[in-house]
């Protein structure tokens, strides 16, 4: 019997719609060389101890670590191995994919009003506030709430912080104004226990972390992991370093379990979180973890018509904040920040996204990496081949 040859075999395959596709360019090498030297650069100016970055193109990656994860009480050096709190990362990466899995299930609606998941939280003019409101930050809330309550005494737990959420008086009606609120992610988070039964740690372990296989995200790192693993951040007064204790002190009052902070995660798990992103919801094996309504929600505009920023149902998309993106990335790119020092950015079009992850906020001193911000998302654009015409 005799064989077809290779050239006419691949062209059969191309008639019959089996096309294989072309493997992905590599990674352009001088890119990666100026992120690697902006980040030391930020490093040796002494705005973060170390960190991790983590690029990639459709299987094509770049990723390290830099500098150091401890200056005190004694230097360690940084590794891939390390794990960050990822501060407000934990809004996109672990509170929006489950409201999406419970929305999926027919447990919670978008335009349902948050009064219907939250009975008697908030007052009247509260009663307008959606689930769609509190993903894109436009509920009208503050930025974020005070530990003391209006007698004076402090308040604890989550039961104290949603008494504490469901009191503060609205800055704008809903839906009429973007202003970055904690609190709405605060009671999504709550939201997200009551609907899905089970603590919202538990729920992000079972539902997304081991489906994702993110071995090494969670909540409470202590509870699983060696303290040395984790990169601790700042020193409190008294000489306390935190160390696998959320470093944001309001979900330190919740028990370190909130749905704006609290994840301690790696560039590597985050990588395999934006690659689900990436392939439409879908895991490596093939199967569907999310739905194509969901990626939709997660990665095009939801915010409420007429207003100029532009958010996902839970990602930024284009408002003060989207210094990630840089000046290569378009505008239907989407991604997060933490306050830690941490990004997630993911370009649908070039099918691209990059990771940073740091702990600039130890020892405690004054730092500002914004700058970085800018930097790393040209040259991880410029890196995955993303074109200047692409970003207008």
């Amino acid at each position: 019997m005799s064989r077809r040859p290779l050239a006419t075999l691949l062209s059969a395959l191309i008639l019959a719609g089996c096309a294989i596709p072309p493997p992905a360019p590599p990674l352009q090498r001088e890119a990666l060389v100026q992120a690697d030297t902006a980040i030391e650069a930020m490093i040796a100016a002494e705005q973060m101890p170390g960190g991790q970055f983590w690029v990639e193109r459709e299987g094509q990656s770049y990723h390290r670590a830099y500098g150091r994860r401890a200056l005190l009480p004694t230097p360690e050096a940084s590794d891939e191995a390390t794990v960050y709190d990822a501060a407000s990362l934990t809004k996109v990466v672990v509170t929006t994919p489950l409201v999406q899995l419970l929305r999926e299930q027919g447990l919670l609606d978008l335009e349902a009003p948050l009064q219907r998941y939250l009975p008697g939280c908030g007052g009247e003019a509260w009663g307008a506030i959606t689930l769609r409101h509190l993903l894109t930050h436009t509920a009208g809330l503050p930025a974020g709430m005070s530990a003391k309550r209006a007698d004076g005494e402090f308040w604890t737990g989550k039961d104290g912080a949603l008494q504490q959420a469901c009191s503060q008086p609205l800055k704008a009606a809903p839906g009429t104004e973007f202003r970055y609120s904690d609190i709405s992610f605060i009671l999504l988070g709550l939201i997200v226990e009551r609907v899905g039964g089970a603590p919202l740690d538990q729920q992000a372990r079972q539902r997304l972390f081991a489906p994702l296989g993110m071995q090494d995200s969670g909540y409470l790192p202590l509870q699983r992991l060696q303290a040395g693993r984790i990169a601790p951040t700042e020193i409190l007064e008294g000489g306390q370093v935190l160390r696998g204790e959320v470093h944001d002190p309001t979900a330190r009052r919740m028990g370190g379990v909130a749905g704006h902070a609290g994840l301690f995660t790696t560039s590597s798990d985050l990588a395999r979180y934006a690659r689900m992103l990436l392939a439409g919801g879908k895991l490596p094996d093939g199967r569907r973890f999310l739905t194509a309504e969901s990626i939709r929600l997660l990665s095009e505009p939801q915010s409420p018509p007429g207003l100029k920023e532009l958010r996902t149902a839970g990602f930024d998309m284009d408002t003060p904040y989207s210094r990630p993106r840089g000046s290569l990335y378009p505008k239907s790119s989407y991604g997060h920040t933490g306050f830690t020092g941490c990004i997630l950015w993911i370009d649908p079009t070039s099918r691209s996204f990059y990771v940073l992850l740091a702990n600039r906020v130890h020892p405690g001193k004054p730092t500002n990496i914004l700058p970085l911000y800018g930097q790393l998302g040209t040259l991880a654009a410029r890196a995955t081949g993303v074109a200047e015409a692409q970003s207008r």
